[in-house]
């Protein structure tokens, strides 16, 4: 399933393959699940570091992009609980991101800080879901949950973004 190599192909080579085809876009889900840009490159690149070391472990069940992004969630995961995190300031400047669009208006503005503001169980699933287009069943198996629970939690995320962003009260935690 994952990409196509020639039989000659050297581990190295298929991992900078790796890089310049899924680079950005795991960059861009790091940043916004850290929300610190250094950190989410140092996850990066600790996730293409992990990739290269178990390359011949990677038996092809999944998209090569499916496999990185699971390595990558992981990393956040581990640094987001480590204790250095808590003094990194969570706040990431719109501006850093790595993707050049148009700019903001409010309303999307309010929605990321808010989506930013989820807590990282839901803010996973809402950036594998809404930002990257991933199904429920390639989530679950990204994230090793069921797909009953992959939908729980974008429902539960929607009420807590509508919530905020209706100025009411929060009704789950």
């Amino acid at each position: 399933m994952g990409a196509i190599q020639a039989p000659d192909q050297t581990p190295l080579e298929r991992l900078d393959q790796w890089i310049q085809a899924y680079e950005k876009d795991l960059l861009r889900l790091c940043c916004l699940y850290l929300r610190d840009w250094n950190a989410a490159e140092d996850a990066v690149q600790e996730t293409f570091l992990k990739a290269y070391r178990q390359m011949d472990s990677f038996r092809g069940d999944s998209h090569v992009k499916t496999w990185l992004i699971r390595i990558a969630v992981n990393q956040c995961r581990d640094m987001r609980r480590s204790a250095w995190y808590r003094y990194i300031d969570p706040r990431v400047s719109i501006d850093c991101l790595p993707i050049t669009t148009p700019p903001p208006t409010a309303d999307h503005l309010a929605l990321n800080t808010a989506i930013m503001r989820l807590s990282p169980k839901y803010l996973e699933v809402v950036l594998l879901y809404y930002y990257e287009g991933y199904r429920m069943k390639e989530i679950a198996q990204m994230l090793g949950i069921t797909e009953a629970a992959v939908s729980t939690r974008i429902r539960k995320a929607k009420q807590k973004l509508k919530n905020e962003l209706e100025g009411g009260e929060e009704h789950e935690k």
